[in-house]
């Protein structure tokens, strides 16, 4: 087998099953906790057009994974669907609107336009489920085993790139792997104690909420000039007008 095919089918056999280690736990969890659903709305529309790039330039080991990866994106959008209580087909349709559009883009403007298009919606998707494990309260519904994979995902699919001198691939894989080794190394941080931002930046207001009060409730109240307390902050020592 040469480099080139040890690369290719390399990354057809992890994004085959890609997906598979997020399916199996929600279905064992029935936990959703810190998974994005933006991010996997975007990566339905990823594995549609990236199947259909590997048909345009004849590349099956780019069609198979990206055929059975979308199965398994399809089954964690269906149980994402149910434990968000959102209809299926409002959940669905962001990914094949996107879909569309790269597949336009592929078709009209070519492998490089689509290749540096394509950047964007895998940033997103990546970035979608960055923000989720940053800010989400629990980060339980997600696998690490997805995570680690789609590392492994995008360095072999550069890897391949490189090899076939497909300049969307190699694009696209660069900017992605970068994010989901980001995604991979902020779960463990996350697994090890982090707070997420969101309740840390609340955790410090509410200190400098209490300090404030606790020194409001030492310090006298305002006198008037004679030291009596100020009329405006008791109206009962308000002087007699009449």
């Amino acid at each position: 087998m040469t480099p080139v095919e040890l690369f290719g089918w390399g990354a057809a056999l992890v994004g085959t099953v890609l997906g598979l280690p997020q399916v199996v736990r929600l279905v064992r969890t029935r936990d959703v906790a810190g998974v994005s659903l933006p991010a996997w709305q975007t990566i339905l529309g990823l594995n549609i057009a990236w199947m259909v790039h590997g048909f345009l330039i004849a590349k099956l080991n780019m069609i198979v994974p990206n055929v059975l990866g979308g199965l398994a994106t399809l089954a964690v959008l269906l149980l994402l669907a149910r434990e968000l209580h959102r209809p299926l087909p409002r959940v669905l349709l962001p990914g094949l609107v996107l879909a569309g559009v790269m597949i336009g883009i592929d078709l009209f403007l070519g492998t490089a336009f689509y290749g540096a298009f394509a950047v964007l919606p895998a940033a997103f998707a990546t970035i979608g489920q960055s923000v989720e494990l940053i800010r989400a309260p629990r980060v339980e519904g997600v696998s690490p085993v997805f995570l680690a994979m789609a590392v492994l995902n995008q360095a072999l699919w550069l890897g391949w790139g490189v090899l076939v001198g497909d300049a969307g691939t190699m694009i696209a894989a660069t900017a992605t792997g970068t994010l989901t080794l980001f995604n991979l190394v902020w779960w463990g941080l996350r697994r090890a104690g982090l707070r997420p931002l969101q309740l840390e930046a609340v955790s410090r207001l509410e200190v400098r909420l209490s300090r404030r009060s606790a020194v409001s409730a030492t310090e006298p109240a305002p006198v008037g000039l004679a030291g009596e307390p100020d009329p405006i902050d008791n109206p009962d020592a308000s002087p007699d007008l009449d």
